[in-house]
């Protein structure tokens, strides 16, 4: 008779999660996972196949969690300078936080890419969605006349993405909030 898990597997993602954004992947051991977990490493391996597995869990629940929250407050922003400007300073405080744990999708790219496709995949499902997201919130606001209508909606989310991707990666070189700030006025210049 198979055995019940007997841990809560979301739970458990989570702490990886916070684990691998802290430490890295290269640098979290199966043996730190257990320890940080509190099972075995039968458990681990069963639940998630190995340690990668647990790794795209927890990128999975960064996306689904962290990240989908950065989106659901731009698309409910009123004002769409001042949701995109709420949006790159969350992400700045969250990236600057822990001596500057930066972005676990940033991260992720740094870290596995190019050598792992899987979490390419995550981590690009991660970009798309925010430029998308992005890109539609800007079309909306050309079309009310709140931003110049000189770029194209989807290339200026592009950019804008990009700018946070070598936010995040600053906020670990610099984790201070005060210096990132100003930055993010720049980058709204470019709404007109």
């Amino acid at each position: 008779m198979a055995r019940t898990r007997e841990f809560d597997t979301e739970a458990a993602v989570s702490r990886a999660m916070n684990l691998f954004w802290v430490r890295g992947y290269e640098a979290t051991s199966v043996r730190d996972l257990t320890q940080e977990l509190g099972i075995g490493q039968g458990s681990l391996y069963a639940a998630f196949g190995d340690k990668e597995g647990l790794y795209r869990a927890a990128l999975e629940h960064y996306r689904t969690t962290l990240a989908a929250d950065a989106l659901r407050s731009l698309k409910e922003g009123a004002d769409t300078r001042s949701a995109i400007r709420g949006m790159l300073l969350g992400r700045i405080r969250l990236g600057a936080e822990g001596g500057g744990r930066g972005c676990l999708a940033v991260n992720a790219a740094c870290e596995r890419l190019p050598q792992d496709p899987s979490v390419r995949r995550v981590v690009r499902d991660m970009q798309d969605a925010s430029r998308d997201a992005l890109a539609e919130v800007l079309r909306v606001a050309m079309e009310r006349g709140e931003i110049a209508a000189r770029q194209d909606p989807y290339t200026l989310a592009g950019f804008l993405v990009t700018f946070l991707n070598g936010l995040l990666v600053s906020s670990k070189i610099t984790p201070e909030v005060r210096t990132l700030e100003p930055l993010v006025e720049v980058a709204l210049a470019a709404l007109g």
